[in-house]
């Protein structure tokens, strides 16, 4: 931690004394600012250990964050095309995480991942060879995206769900398909939510350190 520090490192041995002279006043914590400094965190950018970890947070950020699109767009559209008495419980279901702790949630995918786990409890009745799929990036992916698909899901149902239809009617009225009226009409429709979606990518890179359970020692 002293490496993540403004102040030079120090040796800590006990008693601790303050780090600001409260006895001093204002000359105190003008001391005490003054002696903060930038040198640990320049240290960051030379130390090939944290240099590979902050690259290695980005990667699973942008992988997570495109999965995340690929997978919550589908979601959100079949959830848009639901009559308004079906949508309020398939709401339920994507709101429902939110109500269970991110951590309990990332030791649940390990009973499932795991060698002897459910999956693969699964698929053996199927003459399927066990999947080898904890402890790996995979399953820090499936962790990641399993935690913040709501987040993708519900600003895309949002502008989805209040798209005016006759806008689609007169799309097939002048000779498009429905792939070409969904290409030229409800998918730019559907832009102004994607704003929040690289928003993701940054909380990405800190829960990282949280879905490492499932991800175990791979890199």
């Amino acid at each position: 931690m002293a490496k993540l520090s403004l102040s030079d490192t120090a040796l800590a041995m006990p008693p601790y004394a303050p780090r600001v002279d409260w006895t001093a006043g204002i000359a105190g914590a003008r001391a005490f600012f003054a002696a903060l400094d930038f040198e640990t965190y320049a240290r960051l950018t030379r130390d090939s250990l944290y240099i590979a970890s902050y690259l290695s947070s980005l990667k699973f950020a942008a992988v997570a964050t495109s999965l995340l699109l690929l997978i919550g767009y589908p979601i959100a559209y079949g959830m848009s095309r639901f009559p308004p008495a079906q949508r309020q419980a398939l709401l339920m279901a994507v709101i429902l995480p939110f109500w269970t702790s991110f951590l309990i949630r990332v030791y649940a995918w390990i009973a499932v991942l795991k060698p002897q786990g459910l999956l693969n409890a699964a698929l053996a009745p199927l003459g399927i060879a066990p999947l080898h799929i904890l402890n790996t990036d995979t399953a820090v992916y499936i962790g990641l995206v399993y935690a913040y698909l709501p987040f993708m899901v519900l600003p895309l149902y949002a502008v989805l769900e209040k798209q005016d239809q006759s806008q689609l009617e007169a799309a097939a009225d002048l000779g498009c398909t429905p792939a070409q009226a969904f290409w030229r009409v409800t998918f730019p429709l559907s832009c102004p939510a994607w704003p929040p979606a690289p928003a993701l990518f940054h909380p990405h890179g800190g829960r990282v350190r949280d879905s490492r359970p499932a991800g175990g020692s791979a890199p």
